[in-house]
């Protein structure tokens, strides 16, 4: 065996979060398959199936020895498939009552700290700002529990839908699953590694669009609306609430001159999207040169592209459709070939002046 294709070579690759090289490597898919199957009871579980003489290995020392094994794949495939097999069958018995519980929460609401540290939020704005105890208390009441309560209520709703929407894929003939987290997989899918990404139409990359067009950005269009027709809304407000209140307003006017402002406002923005669609690789290297640098990583990635056509701002309900979900990803699937990876291969810049190439793809799901 070469060196570079030895079980300490891949590890390191692997925790250097070298993924652009790792997933080139002759090997490293298996390397990564039995790296799901890491935990100690499964590896213990799969040495007796694939009858590997484990008694007197060292659990930390146990994935390596079974990676010296060289089990037939075909082998750890089949474990992995009986293995989330037995685990499905108990997401799939609350799958009904979950996705039912998933249709109670009507507003996907984060309570201005999305993304950001929670803990940070509170101290930048309220520990370190108030010095007063009663406006702090009044405050905790007020704000961060109404905070709060969006925060964990929107990091609920995405936790579950997006095991809900990996169990779609993952139940696909196509794909071998991962039963143990893995760093930047998701799944195999013809064998390709990827990472699931579930996002919406970017506003970045809307932007960006409409930059490149020479017009005015969507909220400039609808401030000047509103402008011309003395809509009065609270102008305090950040840019995205400013823009829903805005869009929802001028859409339930009843003029002549607000229905075709809105009309055209979703024409343009409609033709952009279909623009993207045709050209999604356009899309992908943005996604992947616009990702923030503490978690950049140049991995497969497979992105899930959620689209409500009559209201964009409305897509994120569209994570619980696995009805709808289910169809276009196991026909997107069905149709996937390994021999036709080279068409997904993207090459993006990234700051540090590198050029990265990786393997992706975009399934774009649009509710008429």
């Amino acid at each position: 065996m070469t060196t570079k294709n030895n079980f300490h070579h891949f590890k390191e690759l692997y925790q250097d979060n070298k993924f652009d090289i790792l997933l080139k490597e002759e090997g490293s898919v298996y390397w990564l398959k039995l790296r799901s199957i890491s935990r100690k009871e499964l590896m213990v579980k799969f040495c007796s199936i694939a009858n590997i003489d484990c008694a007197n290995i060292k659990s930390s020392a146990l994935f390596e020895h079974i990676y010296k094994s060289k089990v037939d794949e075909k082998v750890v495939d089949k474990f992995i498939a009986q293995t989330y097999s037995v685990e499905r069958v108990e997401r799939k018995a609350n799958e009904t009552k979950l996705v039912s519980e998933l249709y109670k929460m009507k507003v996907l609401d984060w309570g201005g700290i999305y993304q950001n540290n929670l803990e940070k939020s509170i101290v930048d704005n309220y520990i370190k700002k108030i010095k007063d105890f009663d406006l702090l208390n009044k405050k905790i009441e007020n704000e961060i529990h109404a905070s709060m309560r969006g925060y964990v209520q929107s990091s609920w709703f995405n936790h579950w839908t997006s095991i809900l929407i990996e169990d779609i894929f993952k139940d696909n003939k196509k794909v071998i699953p991962t039963v143990g987290l893995i760093k930047k997989v998701d799944f195999f899918v013809s064998n390709v590694p990827f990472d699931l990404k579930v996002t919406y139409f970017p506003e970045g990359y809307m932007l960006a669009k409409r930059k490149t067009l020479g017009i005015p950005t969507e909220i400039q269009l609808l401030k000047r609306f509103a402008k011309s027709k003395e809509i009065q809304y609270d102008r305090t407000q950040k840019e995205k609430t400013i823009m829903s209140e805005l869009l929802t307003r001028i859409s339930e006017r009843t003029d002549a001159e607000s229905k075709k402002f809105i009309k055209e406002f979703k024409i343009t923005r409609w033709q952009i999207v279909q623009d993207t669609i045709k050209d999604k690789k356009s899309l992908i290297k943005w996604l992947y040169e616009e990702q923030g640098e503490r978690r950049f990583d140049a991995a497969n990635r497979l992105f899930l592209v959620l689209i409500d056509k009559e209201s964009m701002e409305e897509s994120w309900k569209m994570k619980r459709n696995i009805e709808l979900l289910g169809d276009e990803v196991n026909f997107y699937l069905n149709k996937f070939s390994a021999k036709d990876i080279s068409k997904l291969e993207i090459e993006f810049d990234w700051i540090d002046g590198k050029k990265y190439n990786t393997i992706s793809d975009a399934i774009f799901i649009v509710k008429e």
